[in-house]
Parts: structure tokens; sequence; C-alpha cells
């Protein structure tokens, strides 16, 4: 069942049309899942303040703007003083003319235990961090991590770090505390590096005038 809620988000995400890079949404967080009861803001970063940037979201019962319904509005920013399980979507910045950033998968649990993982794409060749935490105890429990169903890593303090990060490493990903519960499972993205192209520098080619004798 929760497999099939981050299909979905990530079919969500797929249907976001006229992507551009002129605004990025920023998240004041790092952790693709929330506990029911934190907090959270939003930020468009934006090339074009004209463009009029709002950040939106699709959840499983609407698709909106911040401020209609969920969320305070500030501009290009929004912030949700205490997030619900239903405040679970896909978020990203459009403009008015309908250009969007990139996007977000945010799940909010009212369980027990949840994964911190990356919101953000993870850049290939870069260290991940995995923290398995409960609400109501320590976070260096003993835990468990799966990737795509399959036991990963038991780690006696309840955190991993997959180094130097391939694109065989994007997946879906849990984690288990014994005695405590389950997380929701979370998707990893990974995106290459950037390559940079060398510039040419041509060397002119001396001229030579002739000597006349």
């Amino acid at each position: 069942m929760e497999d099939t809620w981050i299909l979905w988000l990530l079919f969500q995400t797929s249907l976001l049309c006229c992507t551009t890079n002129q605004a990025r949404l920023m998240p004041t967080f790092n952790s693709s899942q929330m506990f029911e009861g934190d907090s959270m803001s939003l930020r468009c970063e934006e090339d074009d303040s004209s463009g009029g940037w709002t950040v939106r979201r699709k959840t499983r019962i609407q698709q909106s703007q911040c401020g209609h319904g969920w969320g305070i509005s500030a501009g290009s920013s929004c912030k949700i003083g205490f997030v619900f399980p239903w405040d679970s979507g896909v978020y990203w910045c459009e403009s008015r003319e309908g250009q969007t950033s990139n996007s977000i998968n945010l799940t909010v649990s009212g369980g027990p235990v949840i994964l911190q993982s990356p919101v953000l794409p993870v850049m290939e060749g870069d260290d991940v961090s995995l923290s398995c935490r409960t609400k109501t105890a320590a976070s260096n429990l003993p835990a468990a991590f799966y990737k795509d169903g399959s036991l990963l890593s038991a780690q006696p303090t309840g955190h991993m770090t997959i180094q130097h990060v391939s694109s065989s490493d994007e997946g879906l990903y849990k984690c288990d505390i014994r005695g405590r519960g389950e997380s929701p499972p979370s998707w990893i993205s990974v995106t290459g590096r950037p390559t940079t192209v060398p510039t040419s520098t041509t060397t002119p080619t001396p001229t030579t005038t002739p000597i006349s004798t």
C-alpha cells in the first residue's frame, strides 16, 4: 500500500509540465519524511521576481496553491506550522504563465518511525546519510535499512551512509526499528554531475611579412 503511494507521487511528479530553471523550490527541511505535528517552510528562489512564483502542491485531496485552504503564504514563500498526513504530496513552484520549478515529494507520517533521507536529488559521487528516527525516543536505536524490499544493512545506532552514490543506488528505501515500527518508504533520486566543457583557446598563427630585397 505504501509502495503504491510512492509510485503515485512519482507519477504526479512526471505530470508537471513546462519545467524551467528560472525558479527553484527550496525547502528549509532536509528530509523527505516528517512526523505529524512538525512544521515546515518552502520558498521559491527565482531569477525573475516579476514572474509571480507561488508554492503549489498536489495531494490525494486536491491541487492548489499555498494559502488556499492550507499553509500561510508570504509572496513566494509558504509555511505550514503543523503538518498532518494529508499534507503528504508533491510540492513545486509555479509562475503566472504556468511554468514549473523542480518538485519534491513529502510524506507526513502519523506512525512511530520515519526515515530521514534527502528531500532533494543527490548528486552522483556524493555521500548520502540515512537515519531511522522514532518520535518519542532517542534517534540512535538499532535499525535495519531496506532498499527495494531487500535488507541493505543493519546498524547499531540507526544511522548509515551510502558512499559515492551512483545511479544504481536510486530506489525505494525504508527502515525498521525492532519493537518500535517501520517507516514509510521514500524514493531517493540520483542525478549525474554536470559536465563541464573546456573552453578551447585558439592560438593565432603568427603572420610573417616577406622581406623584399
